[in-house]
């Protein structure tokens, strides 16, 4: 059994050869609704064309709404056969062959889906680094990696933050930086009952061959292996001291004061039925209640210490149950529709603001010259730094033919007939002819 543990010395220390800086992001972190509303105020729109954009912006999320929907569908029916919380009786698949498709259907369209989202997939070697990372929880836990049959990580909106841990009961304060997660998603897929049964581990609280998916939000990028759905915590050798260095010297005390007598007669006596003393042991009234006394006092000590321990343990699980309470966004199924609507939001607004500064221009762009004129729009418009994704927007643009391209540069047709397009191609998405 392989297992994974991971420590919470402070994460200040590790941060101290490794600067932390932020990367341009794909994820565009303004509604759709308010980039249609920026791109009206922009000032290069006026009269009967600020309705006309209006309308092909409702037009366009339209469009992807019917064909992000498709895709909704294919993702439930795909995790219906894995899906831990179904309260539906199973017909398809009827055979292991047709269920292993599925399931790499469901893999290839959920990369697919958080692609479109903007999201990123954070690699082994990734999560391999934020698992070596000091977590920013003061707690110890443990993952056992054998219980899993595939991990895929992914996130989204990646920043440099600020927190101040606290020490010695608050009289000590630090600062850190760390690199922290807007979005991440997790997917995780079970093994079989087969292995569980094999390790002898019959008290489960997932079920076995089950696929779990989460969504969580702001996640330290450090604290990646709480999200795991069985960690486990674990005593840091520093909360073991607090609690073992007091029960030691109490014991002592204990054995010193109150139960010297008990001892004493506690060896006579076995020393005695060992042979080891010939002298009988005269137990009288008051030696049996001293030796009773002397038990309970070391049963009650040896109790409170137990309960100290469990209480401690206790105490680090609900801190971990109260960050995971409050970044936990959906679930499963949950997750499907969150994500499915977040990239609907994102290639709307990749296509309007393509679509808008092409119009906006008085000549033809190329590619690179469009993706200059977004970034740099955002930069000193808006206050934001973002990686645009050009080509994925005049690749849409493309298809719904809304833009003409000749030698490598691109021109936006007229509001009029792209919204006669956008029309034409919703009207096509419903064409049925009836013949008896």
């Amino acid at each position: 059994m392989i297992c994974c543990i991971i420590s919470s010395r402070p994460a200040y220390k590790l941060n101290e050869m490794e600067p932390l800086k932020e990367k341009k992001q794909r994820f565009i972190p303004f509604r759709k609704t308010d980039i249609i509303e920026m791109c009206c105020d922009d000032g290069t729109l006026s009269g009967k064309a600020i309705p006309l954009f209006r309308n092909l912006s409702s037009l366009l999320s339209s469009i992807y709404h019917f064909q992000f929907h498709k895709s909704l569908e294919l993702l439930k029916d795909c995790y219906a056969p894995v899906n831990p919380d179904a309260d539906t009786k199973p017909v398809y698949p009827k055979t292991e062959k047709e269920k292993e498709e599925l399931e790499n259907t469901l893999v290839l369209e959920l990369k697919n889906l958080l692609d479109a989202a903007n999201f990123e997939e954070i690699t082994k070697a990734d999560l391999d680094r934020a698992l070596r990372e000091e977590s920013l929880f003061k707690i110890r836990l443990q993952v056992d990696f054998d219980d899993f049959e595939k991990i895929l990580f992914f996130r989204r909106g990646e920043s440099v933050r600020e927190e101040t841990l606290v020490s010695f009961f608050g009289l000590r304060k630090k600062t850190i930086t760390f690199i922290n997660y807007d979005r991440v998603v997790i997917y995780v897929k079970y093994k079989d009952k087969s292995y569980f049964d094999q390790k002898e581990r019959n008290k489960l609280f997932f079920t076995p061959g089950s696929t779990v998916i989460k969504l969580f939000r702001n996640i330290p990028r450090s604290d990646l292996e709480m999200l795991f759905p069985n960690t486990e915590v674990r005593m840091k050798t520093i909360d073991k001291l607090i609690i073992g260095v007091p029960a030691a010297i109490g014991g002592v005390v204990i054995l010193a004061t109150k139960l010297g007598a008990t001892l004493v007669l506690t060896g006579a006596l076995l020393t005695f039925w060992l042979g080891l003393r010939d002298k009988p042991v005269v137990l009288d009234q008051a030696a049996l209640v001293g030796l009773a006394m002397g038990f309970g006092t070391l049963g009650a000590f040896l109790w409170k210490q137990f309960n100290n321990f469990k209480n401690r343990k206790i105490q680090f699980m609900k801190t971990l149950a109260d960050n995971l309470y409050f970044k936990n966004l959906d679930n499963n199924t949950g997750v499907f529709h969150r994500l499915i609507d977040a990239a609907e939001e994102e290639e709307c607004k990749e296509a309007i603001l393509a679509y808008f500064f092409l119009l906006k221009s008085a000549k033809p762009l190329s590619a690179s010259e469009l993706d200059r004129n977004i970034e740099t729009w955002f930069e000193t418009q808006h206050g934001h730094v973002l990686d645009f994704e050009v080509h994925d927007a005049v690749e849409k643009l493309e298809k719904l033919g809304l833009v003409e391209i000749l030698e490598n540069k691109i021109t936006a047709i007229p509001l009029e007939q792209a919204l006669i397009r956008l029309d034409k191609t919703w009207d096509s998405y419903f064409d049925f002819n009836y013949t008896q």
